[in-house]
């Protein structure tokens, strides 16, 4: 009894505080960003939040009040958490798994439902409407949807390069109904759908890293072999993520026998550890659903607004898997991120953004650009830079409109100089060690 009163009231105090989030983004919107030189395409997400019905405060849904469109959206939104079974329930945010497609940069990748934006549609804000219709078939203009406002817009860059893809626009929506809207998933783009609670994405519990091989690229200039020689000597790099429960989830039947007929069959030793664990033989287990990248990103900045506002204390700062490497570069990023720690906690702080950085793109945060400083768009080691743009973004006392961006000053700086010296380190100690197999077999051979 004692755990469904304490349930009911850390649900009750996040539905209140998502009330007052949301009435903040409406009433402060952030500001437009314009492309980059050179770069036209623009692409809008839309994160769609619900609010699901707990067992204990459930509702008659036949006297359940419609949505006055004709109010105001701060007055439709106190309308409609002033209900009893919102202030109790349990909000959840939708989430896509995107097809798995060739040439695709986020294929695989979960998301929120986007896309680019078409010449017909009127604005960034249209973009994103029918995306969400063409991709889960989400109506988000009906009159049980609310539009509340927008999150921070991004430039997308290429991870490898200072090139410009995109301006990424995130728009927030809320549906008013207690049921589970009706989706309908477009094969070619969306493998599966997922409700996931807010509680799940706030959890410390559930934060967890994702392991990306940032050498995939090496494969078309110096070939497999520079590939797997710079694997073995760097490993894989490790990204923030969250590992996310869904409470709700829908495969596309299309999807799913298309992954039933090309996954592959069991290996010995995965028999073998099935045996051993109990589990059903020759069974593999589904890889774990991770938020990372550039919708971890979107999401930061939202999740920070919600109370335990550690969003940013539970980021991780990118790092890679082999263990020397890896201690090289907190031996020489120490000093730089314990500073860079105490100016964001105790510091000016803005409205903290995670800087989203993946396999293959680098969304990044927007800043005013000082007169005379040329490096709009610089990135760094994999597209792990912060970069500048001659945004419209209001500039924070500190110079900085991002904590994450304070806290990723000079870091991949540092990184670069790692790998140099990381490299010189090991090709001296195999050469050191050829030298000294050669003399071996030399002495062997004269003897």
């Amino acid at each position: 009894m004692h755990d469904n009163t304490t349930a009911s009231s850390q649900l009750r105090s996040l539905s209140s505080s998502l009330h007052s989030v949301l009435l903040d983004l409406h009433k402060h919107t952030y500001p437009h960003v314009p492309n980059p030189p050179q770069c036209k395409k623009r692409a809008s997400v839309a994160l769609v939040l619900r609010v699901r019905p707990t067992y204990s405060h459930r509702l008659n849904r036949s006297s359940l009040p419609r949505n006055d469109t004709n109010l105001p959206v701060t007055d439709q939104l106190d309308n409609f958490f002033s209900q009893s079974w919102v202030q109790n329930g349990d909000p959840e945010v939708l989430f896509i798994k995107r097809a798995s497609r060739v040439g695709d940069r986020w294929t695989g990748h979960v998301a929120l439902p986007g896309g680019k934006r078409d010449p017909e549609d009127a604005d960034d804000r249209a973009a994103a409407i029918r995306e969400a219709s063409e991709e889960v078939g989400l109506d988000l203009t009906t009159d049980d949807c609310i539009y509340v406002g927008n999150l921070p817009e991004r430039v997308v860059t290429s991870s490898w390069g200072s090139v410009p893809l995109m301006v990424l626009c995130p728009y927030v929506f809320l549906l008013t109904g207690c049921d589970s809207p009706v989706l309908e998933l477009q094969p070619d783009e969306v493998a599966s759908t997922h409700w996931v609670s807010l509680n799940v994405l706030l959890s410390p519990s559930s934060r967890t890293v994702e392991h990306v091989d940032m050498t995939q690229r090496l494969a078309s200039i110096g070939g497999l072999m520079a590939r797997l020689a710079s694997r073995t000597m760097m490993g894989y790099m490790q990204f923030s993520a969250i590992r996310l429960s869904p409470t709700e989830s829908l495969q596309d039947v299309t999807n799913l026998k298309r992954s039933i007929a090309t996954a592959p069959s069991a290996t010995w030793l995965q028999k073998r550890k099935s045996m051993l664990c109990g589990s059903q033989h020759g069974s593999i287990q589904p890889p774990p659903l991770l938020l990372w990248g550039l919708t971890l990103g979107i999401l930061a900045d939202f999740l920070d607004m919600l109370p335990p506002h550690t969003a940013v204390q539970l980021w991780n700062y990118p790092n890679f898997t082999a263990l020397d490497l890896r201690l090289l570069v907190n031996a020489l990023t120490y000093q730089l991120r314990k500073r860079n720690m105490h100016q964001v906690r105790f510091g000016a702080r803005p409205r903290p953004s995670d800087t989203a950085i993946d396999g293959e793109t680098a969304a990044l945060p927007v800043e005013v650009q000082e007169k005379g400083e040329d490096d709009r768009n610089k990135v760094g080691i994999g597209g792990l830079g912060v970069g500048r743009y001659y945004g419209t973004s209001d500039k924070s006392p500190d110079g900085s409109a991002y904590a994450v961006g304070i806290m990723l000053r000079g870091y991949y700086q540092r990184i670069r100089v790692a790998l140099y010296i990381f490299v010189a380190w090991r090709v001296a100690m195999g050469s050191v060690a050829a030298f000294v197999v050669w003399r071996y077999l030399r002495q062997r051979l004269t003897r």
